[in-house]
C-alpha cells in the first residue's frame, strides 16, 4: 500500500501543489471518443514517450489506482494515481499519490463541434526538496509543459486517425 492510500495521505496529496503545468490540445473528433481514448489507460504508453501504465486496483474508473511507470535507461520515475472523479465525456481527475509525484490532475474535454474537441490537461505538483525544488521549478516547468503538450499532440494524432481508442 502506498502512502497516498490512507485517507489522510490521499487527502494532503490532494492537495493543489506549487508546481503547476498546464496543456492544451485540439483533437478534430468527438468528445465522447476522445475521453474513451484518454481513459484507455493501457495504452497510453503509445502516445506518453518512455511510459507504461497500468490499472493497479479497481477497473480504472472513481476509486482505481493507476500507475504510471516512466524509465529512460535505467533511470525510472513510479507515479500513483488515483482516479477520484470521472465525468464521461467531459472530465476525469485523479491525485497523483505515491512517495515522488503528489498532487491533483484533471483533464477537461470541451466539445467545440460535431467532431472537434478542446483538451486541457492540467496538474498542480507538490514540488520535493523544499526551497531547492521551488528554485528549479522554473528551469524544470518549461520541459514539463512541453513534454505534456507533445505526448497530447501525439495522442490528437492517434485519435485522429482512428488508432484510438
Amino acid at each position: 500500500m502506498s502512502r497516498g492510500d490512507g485517507p489522510d495521505g490521499l487527502r494532503s496529496a490532494a492537495q493543489p501543489g506549487a508546481g503547476e503545468v498546464t496543456a492544451t490540445v485540439i483533437v478534430n473528433a468527438p468528445a465522447e471518443r476522445v475521453f474513451a481514448g484518454f481513459t484507455d489507460w493501457d495504452r497510453q504508453g503509445e502516445w506518453i514517450p518512455f511510459t507504461r501504465v497500468r490499472v493497479v486496483e479497481g477497473d480504472g474508473g472513481e476509486g482505481s489506482l493507476v500507475e504510471a511507470v516512466t524509465a529512460i535507461g535505467p533511470a525510472a520515475v513510479r507515479d500513483e494515481m488515483r482516479v477520484v472523479r470521472v465525468d464521461p465525456p467531459y472530465e476525469l481527475q485523479v491525485v497523483h499519490c505515491g512517495r515522488m509525484l503528489r498532487g491533483p490532475g484533471v483533464l477537461r474535454c470541451t466539445q467545440m463541434g460535431r467532431d472537434r474537441t478542446q483538451v486541457v490537461w492540467h496538474e498542480w505538483f507538490h514540488l520535493p526538496g523544499g526551497p531547492a525544488g521551488r528554485v528549479a521549478w522554473p528551469v524544470l516547468w518549461p520541459g514539463s509543459k512541453f513534454g505534456l503538450t507533445q505526448a497530447l499532440k501525439r495522442f490528437a494524432r492517434l485519435v485522429e486517425q482512428g488508432k484510438l481508442p
